[in-house]
């Protein structure tokens, strides 16, 4: 049975990506396996390393292991049975985060549905150690949806990170193909969960959502979302270009243009989303540091 093929045609000119300087990622590489840690830069092969490694002293670092619980069909990292939790880990993210003379930091993970808090200690922990450590760096999270437990979301904020980040990734209507063990309604609700915690108890703080374009959406169901995110209270909205990171992955159905980013970003303003980061390369921590007020 032949291949779908992976891109719709060519890549684009604007889809040409700098590739990032030899030193700054043997630097990021070489501190990330002496101490045992995994970024989500590496992982994802994202395209803006140079810029967020080199330039904004920006990292995104994944915990609790490289493999996830869920089938996602977009992401690069294993699916299967993850292994124990590390409680070295927190640390040695703060360690590395002050090594690398870090101004943001960005902390993500695997989905851990085999864990009864769904690793939400873990982030609190690493927060606090990061604070521990270093003082001035603010820290991003980007949470899975923890099964929909309000108790873990708010684990997570006690723990008082400076964004509150968690990604829809898609429109409600390709959930069943790009985030089959998900629900739109589940991550919409924490993300209005985290928004009622700013409003009554840490008013700096940012709650964060993206999604990925070129899946099949139509122009109708991203206004939609955009729209569902500002009912929800997200300050900070990303958007950006899905590539498959293979061809075993869901194919792309279209390249989408940078004028129809620069229009979502205006509709999203015109919607009052206070803050809109759309384009081709954009991705989730794509601007970490300024989108956060920092």
């Amino acid at each position: 049975m032949p291949r779908l093929p992976t891109l719709p045609g060519p890549r684009p000119p604007w889809l040409r990506v700098r590739v990032p300087a030899p030193e700054v990622t043997a630097e990021v590489e070489r501190l990330m396996r002496s101490k045992s840690l995994v970024t989500v830069c590496e992982e994802a092969r994202c395209p803006n390393q140079h810029e967020c490694w080199g330039l904004h002293r920006t990292a995104t670092f994944m915990l609790l292991g490289e493999v996830c619980t869920r089938h996602c069909g977009f992401c690069n990292v294993g699916k299967g049975r993850p292994g124990s939790v590390d409680p070295g880990e927190p640390q040695r993210v703060a360690e590395a985060v002050a090594a690398l003379g870090l101004s943001f930091a960005v902390v993500t993970s695997v989905n851990r549905d085999d864990l009864e808090d769904g690793g939400a200690g873990h982030f609190a922990q690493t927060i606090a150690w990061i604070r521990a450590l270093n003082p001035a760096c603010g820290v991003e999270v980007l949470v899975p949806d923890f099964q929909g437990r309000e108790e873990d979301l708010r684990t997570v904020l006690a723990a008082g990170p400076r964004v509150l980040n968690h990604n829809v990734e898609t429109v409600p209507s390709l959930y069943h193909r790009v985030r089959p063990d998900a629900d739109y309604r589940r991550s919409l609700e924490l993300l209005r969960r985290a928004a009622r915690w700013r409003d009554e108890k840490a008013p700096e703080m940012k709650v964060k959502s993206g999604a990925m374009l070129g899946l099949g959406e139509t122009d109708a169901e991203v206004q939609a979302l955009l729209g569902d995110w500002r009912a929800s209270g997200v300050d900070v909205v990303t958007l950006g270009q899905y590539l498959p990171p293979s061809p075993t992955h869901l194919p792309l159905r279209r390249f989408v243009k940078p004028e129809e980013f620069d229009q979502y970003r205006e509709q999203g303003l015109s919607l009052g989303i206070p803050r809109v980061e759309s384009g081709p390369l954009v991705r989730s921590s794509y601007h970490a540091r300024e989108s956060a007020g920092d």
